[in-house]
């Protein structure tokens, strides 16, 4: 079984998302917000602030923790099970492209 490096690197479409929430986290956050919305209508959102106490780091040094938004939502995809993260990650990039986010823009830039 191959080792990866970082927890997404298993599935590239999952990696594109992460990619894309990173480099775009501002614009994409009103995406992360309704990812979070479809969570919470079936687990609670109760429940999911309640796992983002626990896991969410105490220093915060990460990319993704200057924001509780994209933060849980990238701490969701985490530990989501495999099949979860690959169904969330593809949902995500059909609703980008239905709002005319241009993805291929970001694989151009760092091409360059």
């Amino acid at each position: 079984m191959p080792q990866y490096k970082r927890w997404y690197d298993h599935d590239p479409v999952l990696m594109e998302v992460v990619e894309l929430l990173r480099n775009y986290q501002d614009e994409l956050r009103a995406q992360a917000e309704v990812f979070l919305a479809k969570i919470e209508e079936k687990v609670s959102k109760e429940t999911i602030d309640k796992f983002y106490e626990m896991v969410k780091p105490i220093n915060g040094n990460r990319w993704y923790d200057k924001d509780p938004v994209i933060s849980k939502t990238v701490e969701l995809l985490r530990v989501v099970p495999p099949e979860i993260q690959k169904a969330a990650a593809e949902n995500f990039i059909k609703t980008l492209e239905d709002i005319g986010v241009d993805r291929n823009a970001q694989k151009e830039n760092q091409e360059k």
